[in-house]
């Protein structure tokens, strides 16, 4: 394996997490439901709701980080994933293909972010989920952040109704972060 996708592998999965059983006490998850995992990288959100729903699309920029992650599903039996390269602001999926869309530490990264937005409420059904997981602004923050104040008014201009906001105690890289579940 390339060293600098074996060093990126190691890196994203040393990141501690919110729990996946926590995230996803957050959502109303049926067996037939189909669910986009926006940032995928090594499939924590994929691989850990694909055995509850009928298909996972793992939609990440990286070819590379997928491929790894469609090995790690084969590994594991799991053969519901799809994994899907692109660009958050030009998703190719059809239209209200999804019913849940989880973006974890993800959505912080993507310029604009109102295209992105709009195109995950395209992509989601009638009455479709979207939970962001991201960093909070805060003064000691390095990179580019977007509080959770910005991410509601931007969830709003994408046309979704805010249905919870959290702030969990767990830490994500020592940061503090917020959840968002929002509906179509």
């Amino acid at each position: 394996m390339d060293p600098k996708l074996q060093k990126k592998i190691n890196k994203l999965d040393s990141i501690e997490r919110v729990p996946a059983e926590e995230i996803f006490e957050l959502l109303t998850i049926r067996e037939s439901d189909n669910v986009l995992d926006l940032g995928a990288g090594t499939g924590y959100v994929s691989l850990a709701i694909a055995k509850r729903v009928n298909t996972v699309y793992a939609f990440d920029m990286d070819q590379d980080i997928l491929a790894y992650l469609d090995t790690q599903a084969k590994e594991r039996g799991i053969s519901n994933i799809n994994t899907v390269a692109g660009d958050f602001r030009k998703i190719p999926l059809d239209d209200k293909l999804l019913n849940i869309a989880i973006a974890s530490i993800s959505l912080h990264e993507v310029q604009p972010l109102s295209t992105a937005l709009k195109e995950i409420n395209r992509v989601l059904d009638d009455k479709g989920l979207l939970l962001c997981i991201d960093f909070e602004e805060t003064e000691s923050a390095s990179g580019r952040r977007v509080s959770s104040k910005d991410m509601v008014a931007e969830m709003k201009n994408a046309g979704f109704t805010i249905v919870n906001t959290i702030y969990p105690a767990t830490k994500i890289m020592n940061q503090p972060v917020y959840m968002i579940l929002a509906q179509k």
